[in-house]
């Protein structure tokens, strides 16, 4: 990898690995819809200006359709679920269970049609992440916050089932055009909820919950889309999805020095497992003929694999 590659898959995994830890600090003071109205808002008021400029609005609009499910199942759902778990979670154990996003995308190919071709290779794979999960769920987490993790069940399926939408009907896609859109189509979509709600707040945020959310929308979601967007172009799409396994890895560091969050012997196991899994899930066996994984030349897109945190 060259140097200008490490520095750019040292930097998303950074980008990408702190959403957690500001997600948490943001919902100790405001709720989970106006941490996602505020954070998908400004992202969009930074992206949509370059998207329009490349011309990119347009071609995403007109397949309304996928992307309209798109932005339910990738941003306006699972933003909301996680952002509710980390009130009674610990970021780190919201980043960590987001790593069996992998193992989730098995089961969503074969649901929507697209079964994977699995080696025995990858059938330990899926059976050493789901280990993992109950080591984190059943041993780490506990019986008293079993919604919250009910919860991150949700947002790990909206997770996998958004890529693979992106991946079926909307390969050719620009990608600055459809981040940019769903972005803003998931702004539109809270600003009802959060003023039938209630969720606005009474008073202005203190600094450390304002700054966490210009933290997760200028750097965790427009900075690190753009990130990517070199990533690929410089290592590929397949090489790129690798930063999957070092964002839980942030977010347990970014948990501990930050928030003194513990870290427990079921905590590292099931950090450990969950990544094997995940790792060996997505080794070549797992991948359907038709996945396109090479972006359309002369447009930048996410790896269809890679969710947006």
């Amino acid at each position: 990898m060259t140097r200008r590659g490490i520095l750019l898959f040292a930097a998303l995994g950074l980008a990408w690995g702190i959403p957690y830890l500001f997600i948490k600090i943001a919902v100790g003071e405001l709720e989970p819809g106006m941490v996602v109205l505020a954070r998908s808002g400004l992202a969009a008021v930074l992206l949509l200006p370059l998207a329009f400029f490349r011309k990119e609005v347009g071609p995403v609009l007109r397949r309304w359709k996928p992307m309209l499910a798109y932005t339910i199942v990738e941003i306006v759902i699972p933003w909301y679920f996680l952002s509710s778990a980390e009130q009674h979670l610990p970021s780190s154990t919201a980043g960590l269970l987001l790593a069996a996003v992998p193992l989730a995308g098995v089961g969503v190919a074969f649901l929507l049609g697209r079964p994977a071709r699995l080696s025995g290779v990858n059938w330990l794979g899926i059976a050493i992440g789901m280990l993992g999960v109950a080591a984190l769920v059943g041993l780490d987490v506990g019986g008293s916050d079993l919604f919250s993790v009910a919860e991150m069940a949700v947002v790990v399926v909206g997770y996998a089932l958004g890529p693979a939408i992106l991946s079926r009907w909307m390969p050719d896609l620009p990608g600055v055009g459809v981040v940019a859109v769903s972005l803003a189509g998931a702004a539109i979509a809270y600003i009802p909820l959060v003023v039938l709600t209630g969720s606005w707040p009474a008073v202005w945020p203190s600094a450390p919950v304002t700054i966490a959310i210009i933290v997760l929308a200028v750097v965790c979601s427009g900075l690190a889309f753009l990130l990517m967007i070199g990533l690929v172009a410089e290592i590929g799409p397949v090489k790129a999805t690798t930063i999957t396994y070092v964002n839980p890895a942030v977010a347990i560091l970014a948990g501990v020095i930050v928030l003194g969050e513990r870290v427990t012997v079921w905590t590292v196991l099931g950090f450990a497992l969950v990544l094997a899994g995940s790792w060996l899930v997505t080794r070549r066996g797992n991948v359907p003929d038709d996945l396109p994984v090479v972006p359309t030349e002369g447009r930048s897109q996410l790896p269809t694999e890679e969710p947006i945190p």
